[in-house]
């Protein structure tokens, strides 16, 4: 049996390998820099060719959200453009929390990860490609702490100020699939949803708000440990720039429609969050949030509002937060997307699971029922 060697020295890379004995290893999550969160993985397997790999992830019991592990399969690719699903167990006894990986590789080479990554290098891609179509202004809102551009895409002639903004969480990596499949349909000449959007609004695009934290294979954190879905009530220079960048853009144009874009590890659902609980809730502003929740619900049965988070009582919302602070400081009709590690528990896909394509057509579902909901407050 040959030895199979395991390493992460690439973008968004991170694994700890603890032993390594013919196709089976132990391994451990890096936490993220000065911080406590570990979940994200994300490291490739050489020399395994046509044999069955065992990996086993330990000390999950310390990780970020434990829950997250029981029924999750991991991601795997031999080509890092197809991601499929791993035979994968948990065993919450088994050296402080083990998640067990068994795959066996047609070829000398194979990718395991969290969730799909999103390469550093496929965002540039991604900017430069949406900022190259008609009608798209590129503004760059910052330097990162670790010198990365913070990029901003503008687009369309309407009155409503629509911000969408994704990967807070660096290792929520749904959230800028989902942010692609957005960007491909409003920059569709033929596609009469964005051509209507277009017409109606002016949108404001952040499709990383942590390249940083992409970069450097982080969970939940940006380069010096900041959770920077905590700092929208007192954003700084120091620890949080890119929060501060992106207020103070939001401070000059206004915000009507916020979806700030994120994934859950533990419910296997698409759901959204809004911002009861904020002081100056209105129902009147709820029935919006409701609204459009309604609509997505009808348009895609990938989307759902049985599970989800629990709402915040009356006066109690963290306004740290960002949909609650957007929400409260501009009025606006704001919500989280949340997309699952896991698969649909109503619309299983047993080979990719909730996979990037999925991200992306929940995109387009979302521009849609966002002309819908648009039409409706007209009304």
């Amino acid at each position: 049996m040959t030895l199979i060697s395991i390493d992460a020295g690439f973008d968004s890379g991170n694994i700890e390998v603890l032993d390594i004995d013919g196709a089976r290893a132990s391994l451990a999550i890096r936490k993220d820099h000065n911080s406590e969160f570990a979940q994200w993985f994300h490291f490739r397997v050489t020399g395994a060719a046509g044999e069955k790999l065992t990996l086993k992830i330990t000390g999950l019991s310390g990780s970020a959200f434990p829950g997250g592990w029981p029924n999750y399969n991991a991601c795997v690719s031999e080509d890092r453009e197809f991601w499929a699903r791993a035979d994968s167990s948990y065993d919450a006894e088994e050296h402080d929390g083990t998640l067990t990986i068994r795959y066996t590789p047609a070829s000398n080479i194979a990718y395991f990860a969290y969730f799909a990554p999103y390469s550093i290098d496929r965002h540039h891609d991604l900017v430069a490609e949406t900022a190259s179509s008609e009608g798209v202004e590129l503004t760059k809102l910052t330097d990162t702490l670790d010198g990365q551009p913070l990029d901003m895409l503008q687009m369309g002639e309407g009155d409503k100020q629509v911000w969408l903004y994704a990967r807070q969480h660096p290792g929520e990596t749904q959230a800028e699939w989902w942010m692609e499949g957005v960007l491909e349909c409003l920059t569709d000449p033929t596609d009469p949803v964005a051509r209507a959007l277009r017409a109606a609004c002016r949108f404001h695009i952040v499709p990383n708000c942590n390249p940083d934290g992409s970069a450097r294979g982080h969970l939940r954190t940006n380069a010096v440990g900041t959770n920077l879905n905590r700092e929208w009530a007192e954003p700084s220079a120091e620890k949080s720039p890119e929060v501060l960048a992106i207020r103070a853009k939001m401070d000059e144009t206004g915000v009507d429609f916020a979806i700030d874009a994120h994934g859950d590890e533990a419910i296997p659902a698409v759901f959204l969050a809004g911002f009861e609980g904020i002081p100056s809730w209105t129902d009147t502003l709820g029935d919006q949030f409701y609204s459009y929740q309604a609509i997505l619900s009808r348009r895609t049965p990938d989307f759902q509002t049985k599970l989800g988070y629990p709402k915040a009582p009356a006066g109690r919302a963290n306004l740290g937060i960002s949909t609650n602070q957007v929400a409260e400081r501009y009025g606006a009709c704001a919500m989280t997307l949340e997309m699952p590690y896991k698969d649909l528990a109503d619309a299983p896909e047993p080979e990719q699971g909730w996979s990037p394509e999925r991200c992306k057509l929940l995109g387009r579902d979302c521009m849609a029922a966002l002309l819908e909901w648009l039409e409706t407050q007209e009304g």
